[in-house]
């Protein structure tokens, strides 16, 4: 492999990493200010068990992304000078956009929301939690707008090759960041609806029936009902703003090769970039057309149009967006079905089926798995772009030796698979442990009085 190659895949590698940990940690933050809420109203001691356990979690995420983040950052030095050399002057306030607003709030506050319980005031707790949640949310958003202006970069001239904002309204709103963000809030959701889903089907397979474990089963299971259905709408309306400015990444999503009316959906088949069709196809006759112009002719990209006169290819790598792409709605189906299954026999017969709780827990992390296949569909999907239409991803690359950068992916590698497998492992030890001990009595539940230093 060459450098160039060998980069992008250790940057892949490292946001990959990094990027499970904020899906979990944006929403998470909002349940545990859901269960505050309904403590603080109805006095139920079950909300704040819930809470006891899943801020742990949310502790452990949330260390885990501010250290990958950090390892991820430096990369842009390293691997990527041409970067910020080009785009510095939009990308550099973005990003202490997100560090001054987001990540200041944060940690001013999570201190007092993972230890100040028996410290402050409820409400102060409370307050807390919320500002935490927010934090998070708003990380989300500078970054996204960051990602979003890369895929369709607007408000900003050239001068001598490189990138000055004009209008950071422009730049901020850009046209395909509203789509983005949603999906992933979305997404984040999805993803701790999931995790709350299967840990609690793990503790109610050890016999955990708790008020507390059954509040938080509930929470997990109607939050991923509710929210899987509008993630499908919001999915296709971004895959229509995806078709109007990136035209070429949709194609490869559909692995067609001719523009043209009547085009087929594919729902499997092995894309030959070499012969450029596709082989072993099995497809549903104007599908794409429907979804993608709501006609039966409607006319859409090819990959062909995409290709110079001297050959030169100039949409990505077909194979790896078909295939994520695919990975991303089959998980989001398996969602759909489990999900309302699971809120039938909670809401109708208030118990979980055996078999059910069995099919859950390995759903524990499935958002994990959707997160990522529709991360590498549109980020893949951009190549060869970095900032679409601006730079190429080859033009931003150092030149550090090839087997250096193999050395350090390798690693890269090797911690976080043993990290992964740390973490995922601790919360189904942590599940276990909650499983076989007694929900938080009162007295600990209660704020405790402050003790001067005299006393």
């Amino acid at each position: 492999m060459d450098a160039l190659l060998l980069a992008r895949i250790q940057f892949g590698a490292n946001i990959s990493f990094h990027i499970l940990f904020p899906t979990i940690t944006i929403a998470l933050g909002w349940v545990l200010f859901y269960f505050k809420i309904r403590f603080a109203r109805s006095g139920d001691m079950k909300w704040m068990d819930a809470y006891f356990f899943w801020v742990k979690v949310f502790a452990l995420s949330f260390a885990l992304g501010v250290v990958s983040g950090i390892t991820m950052s430096f990369q842009f030095g390293t691997n990527w000078p041409g970067f910020m050399e080009r785009v510095g002057n939009i990308a550099g306030p973005l990003l202490a956009y997100e560090i001054l607003t987001a990540f200041f709030l944060e940690a001013v506050f999570l201190g007092i929301m993972l230890f100040g319980f028996r410290r402050v005031s409820n409400r102060m707790h409370t307050l807390a939690t919320f500002l935490v949640a927010f934090g998070t949310t708003l990380s989300a958003f500078w970054i996204l707008v960051l990602n979003s202006w890369m895929h369709t970069p607007v408000g900003f001239e050239m001068r001598d090759g490189v990138a000055h904002a004009t209008d950071w309204m422009a730049i901020i709103f850009n046209p395909s960041m509203p789509y983005r963000l949603v999906h992933m809030l979305i997404a984040s959701g999805l993803t701790v609806a999931f995790l709350i889903a299967g840990l609690s089907a793990y503790r109610y397979l050890r016999g955990d029936r708790s008020d507390g474990l059954m509040a938080a089963l509930r929470t997990g299971v109607l939050l991923g009902a509710l929210l899987i259905p509008v993630q499908i709408l919001v999915g296709d309306m971004h895959g229509l703003n995806t078709l109007e400015h990136q035209p070429q990444k949709v194609a490869a999503m559909e692995a067609n090769w001719e523009t043209g009316p009547n085009v087929p959906l594919v729902l499997f088949a092995w894309p030959d970039e070499a012969a450029r069709e596709n082989r072993f196809a099995v497809e549903i006759p104007n599908g794409a057309s429907l979804i993608l112009k709501h006609s039966s002719d409607g006319v859409v990209p090819g990959l062909n149009d995409y290709v110079a006169e001297d050959g030169t290819v100039m949409h990505p790598p077909v194979k790896p967006v078909f295939f994520s792409f695919r990975i991303m709605v089959g998980i989001g189906m398996l969602m759909l079905v489990t999900s309302w299954i699971g809120a039938w026999y909670l809401l109708r017969r208030d118990v979980l089926p055996t078999w059910l709780a069995y099919g859950l827990v390995p759903m524990a992390f499935s958002g994990w798995v959707a997160t990522l296949a529709g991360w590498y569909t549109t980020e893949i999907g951009r190549q060869p772009w970095l900032v679409h239409g601006v730079m190429t991803t080859a033009e931003a690359a150092s030149d550090v030796a090839a087997g250096m950068i193999g050395t350090t992916l390798a690693a890269y590698l090797a911690l976080y698979v043993a990290l992964t497998i740390t973490y995922v492992s601790t919360l189904f030890f942590l599940a276990g442990k909650a499983a076989s001990s007694d929900p938080v009595p009162r007295p600990l539940l209660e704020p405790q009085p402050r003790i001067s230093p005299a006393e």
